[in-house]
């Protein structure tokens, strides 16, 4: 298989050789594969991972020891620890996010909390700490139904759940601090972002899970919504494309590959690229609550293309490959019975 790490990408003058970089939320998925990135490209990372007792470091776990990786354990939401956290950082990528679309119908306050306070609380931070960059990651989910495609980020934004609304107030914060006090930020809005170390609670390691365990019927929520998949080291080299790009100050860039699939061509896409058999089955037990669901999600790039030459390199079809390889060799970490649309 592939090394992901190597996908072909533009050249940049701009060196992360020696810079120091926090990354919240490091510990994740998206946020795992941005630190390897950093590290292969010279940088020394701060890796503000979520408390836990028993001291997990998640998709980190590989860097422990590594001296190059300092880790932090906190939570966005208590202040004094971020403002500890950001002292003496270049560059700040805030991933740290409460996220799952399901949860949130359950607990909106606490999406409130960690999304838009524990913003709050980076941003405040970065001001204080007068940082070279503050990188906020916002969602495609922001947008809602598309009301005219592809997406641009002059699209309306539509609060069809509790977490994209929690996301919108984090996104308008840290632009607040643009407006306000000519905080250096810029607002990364990724599109569907898969591959390997994404948990269960997606749509693509979760099908490609029970595909690998056996089942021969896949039951899903609503087939007809369209997504628009980006490959995982392509969204973590668009987050490093915006921090080196001056233009993308106070602005939101979004990171797609301009094309749609539905949901249920996916899941056929990926019973392929398992080699295994099975059939698609629309469960009406989980769909999402009437007027919640999203129809349709594709990006318009070209501002992302146009400020700072990130593009996407890595067809969906090798990806899904790459990340249907990945699932069957860490299958233990599924359990496909618990999926949720």
């Amino acid at each position: 298989m592939n090394d992901p790490m190597n996908d072909s990408a533009p050249f940049s003058p701009f060196s992360w050789r020696d810079r120091t970089v926090l990354v919240t939320g490091a510990e994740g998925f998206i946020g795992s594969t941005l630190v390897d990135l950093l590290l292969e490209r010279g940088a020394k990372v701060r890796a503000f991972v979520h408390y836990k007792p028993y001291g997990d470091k998640g998709h980190l776990a590989h860097l422990a020891g590594d001296p190059r990786v300092e880790f932090l354990a906190g939570d966005v939401r208590d202040a004094g620890r971020v403002m500890d956290a950001v002292a003496g950082c270049d560059t700040v990528f805030h991933l740290a996010a409460l996220i799952g679309i399901p949860y949130s119908y359950d607990s909106p306050g606490a999406y409130v909390q960690t999304n838009v306070v524990g913003t709050e609380n980076v941003a405040e931070a970065c001001r204080r700490h007068s940082v070279r960059r503050l990188v906020h990651t916002s969602t495609s989910e922001v947008y809602g139904t598309a009301l005219t495609v592809p997406i641009s980020e002059r699209h309306p934004l539509q609060p069809q759940s509790p977490y994209s609304a929690s996301k919108i107030g984090a996104d308008m914060t840290v632009l607040s601090h643009w407006h306000a006090f000519e905080l250096p930020v810029a607002v990364v809005r990724p599109f569907n972002t898969y591959g390997p170390r994404q948990s269960a609670r997606a749509v693509i390691p979760t099908i490609l899970a029970q595909l690998h365990a056996g089942a021969r019927e896949i039951r899903l929520g609503a087939l007809t919504p369209t997504r628009d998949f980006t490959y995982v080291t392509d969204t973590a080299r668009g987050f490093l494309a915006v921090a080196e790009c001056d233009a993308a100050v106070g602005q939101v860039v979004n990171l797609g590959v301009g094309r749609e699939i539905s949901i249920g061509e996916l899941a056929r896409e990926l019973i392929a690229a398992s080699g295994r058999d099975a059939v698609v089955v629309a469960d009406p037990a989980r769909m999402r609550p009437a007027g919640s669901e999203v129809e349709r999600l594709v990006s318009d790039n070209s501002l992302a293309r146009e400020l700072s030459g990130w593009e996407p390199v890595v067809p969906l079809r090798e990806g899904l490959a790459r990340t249907s390889a990945w699932v069957a060799e860490n299958l233990s970490l599924f359990a496909a019975h618990t999926y949720q649309v």
